[in-house]
């Protein structure tokens, strides 16, 4: 058995990788990348025995006012990835507290991967399980007269009406990068986004140059303007939204043609699922809505939550917020921050 926490350039990491279905989020150059958004380290808690892997991509921050840690997961679904039995996780998410501890790690906040399985009963002997809500995803794999007609109606009238005024979708176009970027700026202001979501152009490009052609551009013209945009990932068959965003106007429809255009441009390219995502914060609100609109496809969202020095922790939360209940652990996590 050998537990450890990774840096990205890790061998061990990429091994991991090349034994465990995965996703971009689970990517070194992905998880290194997110890591500088949030001003945190990027590691992997990575646990391994004779024919079987467990790798887990988190991003450690300091805890202010002491000289304790705590991880999170990159944006995203991240989430463990592993093989192996119960008795195997078992295993390796206690050597997951162990190693946290040991590394002066207080919590680790952990968003799930809605579409790679894992052990829910074994997670939730060792941390908390938060049921959020859910995800939405689309079947690439059927024909594409199934896939319309598994579209909302009000969506497909609203596609028709986006080509018929002539708006047209063009791919992996970069030099139209940053007027992309402008629009989705935009949009974070009128809603109030924090400074985490103003995601730059130059962070955008790296994430390109780091991981080539499996991240991919669409952006909606009228005419010669660029009026909206979506940011992909396509990997090992999942198709994965990143960051989306469309001017808003009345009567344009470029959010819901991008939506069509991109499914349609994941399954020629072999793609066999589109995973959209799902509402603010995993609830079933408007934006969920919006998403089930475009296929029946639906995931349970989870978070877990890990205490791995409960002593540290419960002295860190009657520190920071005398009034919180240390023990609740399905609101805000962790409380002391």
């Amino acid at each position: 058995m050998k537990a450890s926490l990774l840096e990205p350039a890790a061998r061990e990491w990429k091994e991991a990788l090349q034994q465990t279905p995965h996703d971009m989020y689970h990517e070194p150059a992905y998880v290194e990348l997110d890591a500088k958004l949030y001003g945190g380290t990027p590691t992997a808690f990575s646990y391994a025995e004779p024919g079987h892997r467990l790798l887990l991509p988190l991003i450690l921050r300091d805890v202010p006012g002491s000289d304790l840690r705590d991880a999170l997961s990159p944006y995203g679904y991240p989430g463990p990835i592993g093989s192996g039995d119960a008795g195997f996780w078992q295993r390796a998410c206690a050597a997951l507290l162990e190693t946290l501890r040991a590394e002066g790690i207080v919590t680790a906040f952990v968003r799930m991967h809605p579409l790679l399985a894992a052990p829910l009963s074994t997670l939730e002997q060792f941390g908390t399980l938060v049921r959020h809500g859910e995800t939405v995803s689309m079947d690439l794999t059927v024909d594409l007269e199934e896939m319309w007609s598994q579209t909302r109606s009000d969506h497909r009238n609203h596609i028709n009406r986006a080509r018929r005024a002539g708006t047209r979708i063009v791919f992996d176009d970069w030099d139209r990068l940053g007027e992309w970027v402008e629009v989705y700026h935009d949009n974070m202001r009128r809603v109030g986004a924090t400074s985490y979501y103003f995601v730059t152009r130059e962070h955008l490009a790296a994430l390109h140059d780091a991981v080539g052609d499996r991240m991919h551009l669409a952006v909606a013209l009228e005419g010669d303007e660029v009026v909206g945009g979506n940011t992909f990932f396509t990997h090992h068959g999942i198709a994965t939204g990143y960051l989306s965003s469309t001017r808003r106007a009345p009567r344009r429809y470029a959010d819901e043609l991008l939506y069509d255009e991109v499914r349609r441009w994941c399954k020629s390219h072999g793609d066999r699922v589109f995973h959209l995502g799902g509402g603010k914060g995993g609830s079933n609100d408007s934006l969920f809505s919006y998403k089930a609109g475009f296929s029946p496809g639906r995931h349970a969202f989870h978070t877990w939550r890990v205490v791995a020095d409960p002593v540290a922790y419960r002295s860190l939360v009657t520190g920071h917020r005398p009034g919180a209940d240390p023990d609740d652990r399905s609101g805000t996590f962790p409380p002391y921050r």
